[in-house]
Formats: structure tokens, C-alpha cells, sequence
């Protein structure tokens, strides 16, 4: 299958996806769903078997991507939408941008498409969606960070349990103005769902929206249960994995395709997080999330968890719907308030001003009165009794010492001097 790297590096955002290698085409009626044969993660990853629970009727999830088109599959699905981005239409349904304008199509099938004769499904088709457009590139006007802020608070403001981002940064940190956007996000009790970003488009390491804390991000694995190697990264971030590899996605057109990348894990979880609110409408969304990592299957062959590839294991809808699960006070994921409280000090409240008695000080005592002046040259009182007179006794002491030393040594010279004999 040929992959197609779609990339918009000018707007420093790279999409978590693969291009799709091509349209399916018509199958021989070898099952009676051969679509829905390819969907492996409904059953792999217990989704269908949570469906015998519910299939998230009454949870709207918010795409946050280019649009969502107007095809067959979303009909009944897409109950509003707005564009932040100034190019797309007011509704969000007309996809933006030159690369991957289906992208927000393709994301949204994963997460709730209903399913149409020779279509596929969503893992939560009974969800609404929520089709916020956006744009990325040279050409968008609208600043990307300000694109995201402003969709996040329209999503919240318009009724989402569940918001999906399916793209990277590329860099580990973010625009201050996303801290109260996704502060504003988590204190309306939303789940934020977050790809990890792909290798294979150059992404290392986790980066930003998917190192905030607090939202569920999501790693990529094969269909075999590995973690992917082009169709997906690694880092601490990392909450749990979904499929990244022979995904099935809807165009705007309704054209079905198969494509690769987080992009579309993330609604895979995106759409079990639907199934979890819609199972347990008690849940505050740190305990949905809570849910989801806590029944995540280990990986074969990892140990520790959680993991840099993997976070705490394999999705699992089934157990995250049914399983019994202590109820947590805090998100898993982190608290997005404590880490603005500890590295963005310099907007933090100044410190109180302390006040200080002063101290006081005694008087220093008064200086001696100066003496009469007098000439330096001549001697007075003090230095000749302190200084002329004993430096003029210890010159005498010296030289007669000298001479008395001097008047021995030619004494013994003279007496040790031969003496001439006598005749």
C-alpha cells in the first residue's frame, strides 16, 4: 500500500496520519460484510461487545479537524459545527485546506459513522458529533493557536462530552493561550482524546497538544497488537494504544478508503470514551479516562507498565464499559492547574511584601581634636624620645662592638703569624 507523507510543516503542525493508499475497491461477496470483515478493532479491541451495553446515544463527541463532510455516514450523526479557521463554511461541513481536507471525515467515521449499506461503522454509532473546522498552513490566516483555543471553548460551549484532536506540534510545549483553553475544557468536565503523532511524519517524540496534562493520549499499533513503527511514536505521555495501521475511513464524498496513523487511533478511543460516558453517565471525566487506562490489556512481551510505546496497554472497550473500577479524585493523565502553577511562575501571584523594623544604631563616639600643626621636618617631643635617641644608642652599641670585634681577629692573626729565625 502506498503511503502518501502528508505534512503541513509551514504551520509547524504535522497531521497523525497516513494519506489513504487508495478508494476500496468492490469486493467478491466472500462474507456477508466484507467492510465490515476489515474492521478487526471492533471485535480485537471488545467493541462489540460492548455495543450489548450501548453504542453512546446522548454523548456528543467534537472533532476538532478540517470538517466533516456531508456524506451518507454522517447523516443523523453531525448535530452542529462551526469554522474557526475564516476559510471553511459557517457550519463546519465544507473540509478545509489543500492537503487532507478529508481528514476530519476520515476521523470522524472512526469515532461514530452510522453505517451504510457497503460502509462501515463507528465504534460508537449512536453518538452525535460535533464538526469543528479548522485550518493549517501558509495560507490560514487565523493563527493555529488561536484556531485551537477558540474550537475547544466553541466545543464545550455547544454541549461536548468528548473532544478529539488528531494532530501534533511536533514540539514538547505549547502556546500559553492553550492553558486556559484546555483548563476551561477539564473544568466543564470534558474528555480530551489526543493522537501521539507518527514517526514515519518525522514525529520522534510526543509533542504538544499531546503533552498536556490531563488529556488521554493515544499511541498506534499494528493489527497484530504492536506498536507500530512508522504509524506512530513514543513517549511518557502515552496514555494507552488503539490500531494505527489498515484503518477504514469515510471521505466527504463517502468515499471509502483505507489509511494509516494516531490520527486514527485517537477516535477509536475517542468513540470508547463515548461508550463509557453513555454506560456511566455518573463519571466525571477524570474517571472516564481513569476507566479506559486501568482496564487496558498488557501488551505481549512488556512488562512494566506504563510504557513509553504502549502507556498502560491495548484498549479495551468491553472492560472499560463492564469491568469494576475504583473511583479515582484525580486525573490519571495529570493536572494540567498544578503544572501551570509550577512552570509558568511568572504569572503566579507576587509574593507578599515583607515589612522590616529598622534597627537602631548607637552613635558613633567623637573624633579626637586635631593638634596644633607644626612642621614636619622638625623633630618633636615624642620622636626623639621614641625614635632619635634609642636608634642613635643602638648605631654607637653597634660600632663599638664592631671595632672591638674587629681588634680581636687581627690579634689572633698576628699571634698565629710565623716568625723569622734567629741567627
Amino acid at each position: 500500500m502506498r503511503r502518501a507523507l502528508r505534512a503541513v510543516a509551514a504551520a509547524g503542525i504535522v497531521w497523525a496520519v497516513f494519506a489513504p493508499a487508495s478508494a476500496l475497491a468492490s469486493t467478491p461477496d466472500v462474507t456477508p460484510d466484507p467492510v465490515r470483515a476489515q474492521e478487526y478493532w471492533l471485535d480485537d479491541y471488545g467493541i462489540e461487545t460492548a455495543w450489548a451495553t450501548t453504542r453512546g446515544e446522548g454523548v456528543r463527541i467534537a472533532v476538532i479537524d478540517t470538517g466533516i463532510g456531508k456524506a451518507p455516514a454522517f447523516e443523523g450523526a453531525v448535530v452542529g459545527g462551526t469554522d474557526v479557521s475564516g476559510e471553511g463554511a459557517a457550519d463546519g461541513r465544507t473540509p478545509v485546506g489543500v492537503v487532507d481536507a478529508n481528514h476530519g471525515s476520515w476521523v470522524a467515521s472512526l469515532a461514530a459513522a452510522r453505517q451504510t449499506p457497503g460502509g462501515m461503522i463507528g465504534v460508537a454509532p449512536e453518538a452525535d458529533l460535533l464538526s469543528v473546522s479548522v485550518g493549517f498552513g501558509s495560507s490560514t490566516t487565523v493563527p493555529i493557536t488561536t484556531q485551537v483555543a477558540d474550537a475547544i471553548r466553541w466545543s464545550v460551549d455547544h454541549g461536548a462530552d468528548v473532544i478529539n484532536l488528531s494532530f501534533t506540534t511536533n514540539t514538547l510545549d505549547w502556546d500559553q493561550t492553550w492553558d486556559d483553553a484546555f483548563l476551561y475544557a477539564f473544568d466543564h468536565d470534558v474528555v480530551v482524546v489526543v493522537a501521539a503523532g507518527n514517526r514515519g511524519s518525522g514525529t520522534s517524540r510526543v509533542g504538544a497538544p499531546a503533552t498536556i496534562p490531563g488529556v488521554l493520549t493515544v499511541g498506534g499499533v499494528d493489527p497484530q497488537g504492536r506498536a507500530s513503527v512508522a504509524a506512530s511514536t513514543q513517549g511518557i505521555t502515552i496514555g494507552v494504544d488503539a490500531p494505527s495501521e489498515k484503518l477504514l475511513g469515510v471521505s466527504a464524498d463517502g468515499q471509502l478508503v483505507t489509511w494509516d496513523g494516531t490520527s486514527g487511533a485517537a477516535p477509536i478511543v475517542a468513540g470508547i470514551a463515548a461508550l463509557v460516558r453513555a454506560a456511566h453517565p455518573e463519571l466525571d471525566a477524570a474517571n472516564v479516562i481513569n476507566r479506559i487506562v486501568r482496564t487496558a490489556r498488557p501488551p505481549a512481551g512488556v512488562g512494566d507498565l506504563p510504557d513509553n510505546q504502549y502507556g498502560y496497554g491495548l484498549v479495551d472497550a468491553a472492560a472499560a464499559v463492564s469491568a469494576p473500577v475504583a473511583t479515582v479524585s484525580a486525573n490519571p493523565m495529570g493536572d494540567l492547574r498544578e503544572w501551570i502553577r509550577v512552570h509558568r511562575r511568572a504569572q503566579g501571584t507576587p509574593m507578599p511584601e515583607t515589612s522590616i523594623d529598622p534597627v537602631q544604631v548607637p552613635a558613633l563616639p567623637e573624633a579626637d581634636q586635631p593638634s596644633a600643626g607644626g612642621s614636619p621636618l622638625l623633630p618633636t617631643e615624642a620622636t626623639l624620645l621614641y625614635g632619635s635617641l634609642p636608634l642613635m644608642g643602638l648605631t654607637v652599641a653597634a660600632i663599638l662592638v664592631a671595632l672591638g670585634v674587629t681588634a680581636a681577629v687581627r690579634r689572633v692573626r698576628l699571634a698565629r703569624a710565623p716568625r723569622a729565625p734567629r741567627r
